[in-house]
């Protein structure tokens, strides 16, 4: 991932509601979900949403699909593992850092 790509994802993550939206996505896995969906799930305006969407799969972090008369929403998990990989490629000074210690990176 390229630093323009990551600052893309972020900036459409750093908003609470597309932030709901991405992550109600990743639990709902490879099947992913309708609009209606996620607006009854996460109690969104179904005009709002759309915008989320929207800017979610502008980011790359979502694809949509057409099944029949539905848009079947699913989060890119290769963009997400691609941002967080990003992300910790130079965590703790080259050596892996233990999730179970989040304070390893700190005492090195």
């Amino acid at each position: 991932m390229h630093e323009d790509q990551a600052v893309s994802a972020l900036s459409a993550l750093a908003h609470a509601q597309r932030l709901r939206v991405f992550r109600a996505l990743v639990v709902a896995g490879l099947g992913g979900l309708t609009p209606s969906v996620v607006a009854d799930q996460l109690g969104i305006a179904r005009n709002a949403l759309s915008f989320h969407l929207k800017e979610l799969a502008r980011a790359g972090l979502v694809s949509v699909e057409q099944q029949g008369r539905n848009l079947i929403y699913r989060a890119d998990f290769s963009r997400m593992n691609g941002l967080l990989g990003y992300l910790t490629e130079h965590c703790c000074q080259g050596t892996p850092c233990e999730v179970s210690d989040p304070g390893a990176c700190a005492k090195r």
